[in-house]
């Protein structure tokens, strides 16, 4: 029998036996920690290679906490919940906080359009895309970087990156219309915020989102920074072959920061989802806004399709029937491949941050939903 259909079958037997723990309500916990861990075990259960940070907590229980693997392949750093992962774009929700933030103080609003920010972008369409576009993946400006330059395509920044737009003649659709999920519009962010505070980004983030809440370990990639316990992304070819770093200079725009380049341990990221459940961060009212689901998702979308999901401000919304609202977001970058996601009617956060991108992500978390009862 081939190892996969092997621990198949090991997970569906310890599935039938947590449902009859459950109904006899012996040994219920430990019950769900080893099936968790079969659905896990499946990809990391090599502590050589790659691996993975998972964090699941009700209130201030935890439900499940497990570090699998290297975080680092050539120091044979393991895995911690201290490792600081490059979480991707789930980086978005933090620059969207900002913007809430300023527009909580009055000092923007999420109705105004571009060209308030970006004078120097020339095509009148500017004028009729929002904020409120820009944070719902809704703008319908196409994601025209150019290619042909590779230091360009490894190195810019989020200044650069956008450059394209300054001559941008074209949108994709028109503002509003619909969802399409491209990375240069979240980057603008990195100068809105410069340019209605007078502060550098990076300073604006520190002072007002990660010291303001204890996140002392969270900083953006730059590298010729050193960041404590920094993990690598890897991959290898589809033949299994050896693993090779896969993250800065050698994925495309990979140290853009507004949409996707922080780097943060499961620790901070706890801190962080405390922050925006308690209102330390925004208002309940911009919360309400981040977690609308202001389109929804096509089944034919290039990134972020699941049944019944919307995209709010940073975040991914689904609303499945006769479920609790799930609140996520996926981060990919090089070999990071992220899932931070919520149920925040039961308080219930779930963290599944992985150096390696060989995984059904979204298959394994939602699997473990099903264990705890949940149906995705």
């Amino acid at each position: 029998m081939p190892p996969m259909m092997k621990k198949i079958l090991v997970f569906a037997a310890l599935l039938a036996s947590l449902l009859a723990a459950k109904a006899s309500d012996k040994n219920y916990n430990e019950m769900i920690s080893r099936t968790i861990d079969a659905v896990f075990d499946v990809v990391y259960h090599n502590p050589d290679e790659p691996g993975a940070a998972v964090l699941i907590m009700q209130g201030n229980d935890t439900i499940y906490s497990r570090c699998f693997g290297l975080a680092d392949m050539e120091t044979r750093e393991p895995v911690t919940f201290e490792t600081n992962f490059c979480i991707a774009s789930v980086s978005k929700q933090f620059s969207a906080v900002a913007l809430l933030q300023l527009a909580e103080e009055g000092k923007l609003s999420l109705s105004d359009p571009l060209s308030k920010f970006f004078p120097e972008f020339e095509a009148p369409f500017f004028r009729d895309i929002t904020l409120h576009h820009i944070l719902s993946h809704t703008s319908g400006i196409p994601d025209a970087r150019p290619r042909d330059d590779r230091d360009f395509v490894l190195y810019s920044n989020d200044v650069s990156s956008v450059q394209y737009m300054r001559t941008l003649d074209r949108l994709n659709f028109e503002p509003g219309a619909r969802y399409e999920y491209i990375n240069p519009t979240f980057q603008l962010i990195y100068q809105i915020v410069e340019r209605v505070t007078g502060v550098p980004f990076e300073k604006y983030m520190l002072d007002n989102v990660f010291h303001r809440i204890g996140m002392q370990s969270c900083f953006y990639f730059d590298p010729d920074r050193r960041i404590a316990h920094m993990a690598h992304g890897y991959e290898r070819d589809s033949q299994g072959g050896p693993w090779r770093e896969y993250d800065y200079g050698e994925e495309s725009f990979f140290g853009t920061k507004a949409d996707g380049a922080l780097y943060c341990s499961i620790n901070d990221f706890v801190r962080w989802e405390r922050a925006l459940r308690d209102n330390r961060v925004w208002t309940a009212s911009s919360k309400r806004l981040a977690y609308q689901p202001w389109v929804r998702i096509p089944a034919d979308a290039e990134y972020g399709y699941q049944p019944y999901t919307g995209y709010g401000y940073g975040f991914f919304v689904q609303d499945y029937p006769g479920q609790p609202t799930h609140v996520y977001h996926l981060g990919d970058n090089g070999g990071f491949t992220i899932y931070a996601g919520k149920i925040p009617e039961r308080d219930l956060i779930f963290l599944f941050f992985s150096t390696r991108p060989d995984i059904h992500r979204l298959e394994m978390v939602n699997r473990v939903y099903s264990i705890l009862g949940f149906n995705f």
